[in-house]
């Protein structure tokens, strides 16, 4: 008998068993439970992902259930008591993880009551530490609304609503939301309201200092926005693009910080992006060129930057 070989296939088989018998936790409220084994029951998610009312199980595998002194370790209930009310009593279920990058991750979590269905997004950091939450989708039993949230790989949180009116009429409407890590919060960054037409665009830098030669808003009607804001250091400044046509076969949104290479100039260049912009300014207006290729950052690569645009005049301050 080969004594050394029989000895090292039982070790063989112990260790199997004993990483094989490691069971996840139970989210029921009966076990201890980390953010670590939170999120084992959070399947990973690939994006682009989309999720809609649609999607919403009328009846619910309890064997997914998470208690709620279980989420709320992870979730504040501040949270979900503002989504849901006070007196409310939701059932929660994980949908799945997303990697935000550099050790940050979302999860999206359901919430559920007999008259409500909501859809929430937390973030946290790399030390999983939670971030903020976005109850971006909210349902009432008896809508006649139709709700779809789709996470683009830029981490753009983009939210269509769709709703038919009594004469047969279908309106529609779309909010985009981004994390801003800093402020600790979801950022609504542009909204196209529900049936009135007209798109309202969101600055995220707006309240930004614009003390600067060049710092203000640039750009024609209410779709086209290049907004300049004062830097942190000298010789630089905070930007803000957003640009879409007419048809919005090209649409999107470029944000960061440039640096002046001479008294009229400036260049957007960040270590793995890459698109490089360069800003030219005159007394009135800002001309974008496009050093190197930012067409994807506007949905397509045929889309452009590329164009002159006036300055705008500077709203006057309510008292």
């Amino acid at each position: 008998m080969n004594r050394p070989f029989y000895c090292f296939l039982l070790m063989l088989i112990l260790l199997a068993t004993a990483c094989g018998g490691k069971k996840k936790k139970s989210m029921t409220g009966g076990d201890e439970v980390n953010m670590d084994e939170f999120m084992e029951v959070y399947p990973k998610l690939t994006l682009p992902f989309t999720y809609g009312d649609s999607t919403f199980s009328e009846k619910e595998n309890d064997s997914n259930l998470i208690a709620p002194q279980v989420f709320h370790q992870f979730v504040p209930d501040s949270l979900t008591i503002a989504a849901f009310g006070a007196n409310a009593r939701p059932r929660y279920y994980p949908v799945g993880s997303i990697d935000a990058g550099s050790g940050d991750f979302y999860l999206l979590s359901r919430g559920m009551t007999p008259s409500q269905k909501i859809l929430l997004i937390t973030a946290y950091d790399k030390k999983k530490k939670f971030i903020a939450g976005l109850p971006v989708i909210k349902l009432s039993r008896g809508t006649d609304k139709t709700v779809s949230v789709t996470i683009d790989p830029r981490l753009n949180i983009n939210k269509n609503a769709t709703q038919k009116l009594a004469n047969g009429i279908e309106i529609t409407g779309n909010d985009v939301f981004v994390l801003n890590k800093a402020a600790g919060k979801f950022m609504l960054i542009m909204t196209d309201s529900l049936g009135d037409g007209t798109t309202e665009l969101v600055n995220p830098i707006d309240t930004l200092p614009r003390k600067e030669k060049y710092s203000g808003d640039y750009g024609k009607g209410k779709t086209e926005l290049i907004s300049i804001r004062d830097g942190q250091r000298e010789g630089r400044f905070r930007f803000f693009i957003h640009l879409e046509d007419r048809d919005k076969q090209c649409m999107g949104e470029l944000k960061g910080e440039a640096v002046f290479n001479a008294p009229a100039t400036a260049v957007y260049r960040q270590g793995g992006d890459p698109c490089v912009l360069r800003f030219v300014f005159e007394k009135n207006s800002i001309t974008l060129q496009e050093v190197e290729g930012c067409g994807s950052r506007l949905g397509a690569l045929q889309c452009s930057f590329n164009g002159t645009y006036p300055r705008k005049k500077e709203k006057k301050k309510e008292p």
